[in-house]
């Protein structure tokens, strides 16, 4: 399968729009320089602000400068990082999660759930099946000890989260991450439910990086 074309930072590296990346990609390690950033979760308000897209080339700009990244799709409703990287749809992280429960991480051959991109640098563990309950799989112990036994594998960890205003799985996952980003959408993202989200992240003790906004015409 094919790269979609809104994976921009591979397809286009000289655009505007990857070096637009590539100046949040360096913001970002300048804002962690007294702790190395391992894990960085991309949240939203609501659906269609570009969450995904967003997540995906910033995924790609940290491999083209060399680091190791797994780029994990945590949306188990609606994760669509396959389609923009092209690879199968499962098995992902349910998938991952569920044999979890039942077994050490050490006991699990992660290479039948990591998938390689046609990114050099680049690795991606899909949403997978849909579960039941993706909200309780999100906060459960089997969350944490995967990101745990990931670090080892990888230089940064970047997991593409659900929208927090329907649902709470991204606010309690900020709490496990290093680091948080919320995309938000030129005239589109209303202040008051931005201003909701980060007062829900720092209540629960999650770190906010800061705020991306998406959709600014050129």
């Amino acid at each position: 399968m094919k790269l979609k074309k809104e994976l921009i930072t591979q397809i286009d590296p000289e655009s505007v729009v990857a070096e637009t990346f590539r100046t949040l990609r360096t913001n970002i390690q300048f804002m962690s320089t007294n702790k190395k950033l391992k894990t960085l979760l991309i949240t939203s308000t609501f659906p269609g602000e570009g969450k995904s897209w967003v997540t995906s080339n910033l995924a790609v700009t940290f491999a083209q400068a060399g680091n190791k990244v797994i780029l994990i799709d945590a949306d188990m409703r609606k994760g669509r990082q396959f389609t923009i990287f092209g690879v199968t749809p499962k098995p992902g992280l349910s998938n991952i999660l569920t044999e979890l429960d039942t077994q050490n991480i050490d006991e699990i051959e992660m290479s039948n759930y990591i998938q390689k991109t046609q990114v050099e640098n680049l690795s991606i563990i899909v949403a997978g099946s849909v579960p039941p309950n993706p909200s309780e799989l999100l906060v459960s112990e089997e969350m944490t000890d995967l990101l745990e036994g990931l670090k080892d594998m990888c230089d940064i960890i970047m997991i593409d989260g659900t929208p927090c205003e329907l649902v709470t799985d991204s606010v309690i996952l900020s709490r496990t991450v290093d680091s948080t980003i919320v995309v938000t959408a030129y005239k589109e993202t209303k202040k008051k439910y931005l201003e909701k989200i980060i007062k829900s992240i720092k209540d629960v003790g999650g770190n906010l990086a800061g705020v991306v906004v998406n959709k600014v015409p050129k």
